[in-house]
């Protein structure tokens, strides 16, 4: 897997993935930015959150459970001092679906974090990774 960052201007990158996407990373104004995107630390939030989703996703369809929404809201807790990398990180999911048995959603959240979210097992090795849900039926 290869990635390309450029330099824009101030502290503003482009992101260039392999598969041809694009993403500008920002800093704050304070920081001598323009906060026209997100903060390098916040992508990485954001791709643990999606490559944990992906795996529950994808589990609990193969599990053949009629899911119909998955969101998980993180929460992070940082370093006070350089490098102020992430600390603890809390994943929550909250799965919507008909039917949804609660022990099948519980086993999907399980394998993502203890064996195929590679993002969020790479960053257990430093931070405290918690993860929890809850199920809306429709």
């Amino acid at each position: 897997m290869k990635a390309r960052i450029k330099w824009v201007e101030e502290v503003s990158f482009l992101g260039e993935t392999e598969s041809g996407h694009a993403v500008l990373m920002d800093g704050p104004p304070a920081g001598g930015g323009r906060n026209l995107g997100p903060r390098p630390m916040e992508m990485l939030l954001l791709g643990t959150g999606a490559c944990t989703a992906y795996d529950v996703v994808t589990i609990l369809k193969k599990g053949r459970q009629q899911i119909t929404d998955c969101v998980v809201d993180i929460q992070s807790e940082r370093a006070d001092t350089d490098p102020k990398i992430f600390t603890k990180i809390h994943l929550h999911f909250v799965i919507t679906g008909k039917s949804l048995k609660r022990e099948q959603v519980d086993r999907a959240v399980h394998l993502s974090a203890e064996k195929y979210c590679s993002a969020s097992i790479m960053l257990g090795k430093v931070a405290e990774v918690t993860h929890d849900f809850e199920i809306v039926e429709v």
